[in-house]
């Protein structure tokens, strides 16, 4: 049996804001979020080298079917989902 502080541990680090968008893959599954609120959710396309910039494609309808365009500058938050 797992100790209870390693399963909330493993659960609040499923949840928590990615501070490195480039450790983020095409196909992670994400939410942007920006004064705690979702403003979209899907799978991450492409990353820029500098890490600054994410394209999403969004998974859920009825959302826009085109990609969007999200840099970090606006203070956007990401976590994985």
């Amino acid at each position: 049996m797992k100790a209870r502080g390693t399963v909330m541990s493993r659960r609040l680090a499923s949840v928590s804001a990615v501070s490195d968008w480039r450790s983020l893959n095409a196909g992670d599954r994400v939410e942007i979020l920006k004064h705690a609120q979702v403003l979209a959710a899907g799978e991450v396309e492409e990353v820029s080298l500098s890490g600054n910039v994410l394209w999403l494609v969004p998974g859920v309808p009825p959302a826009p079917a085109e990609t969007q365009l999200f840099l970090k500058s606006d203070g956007v938050e990401v976590r994985r989902s």
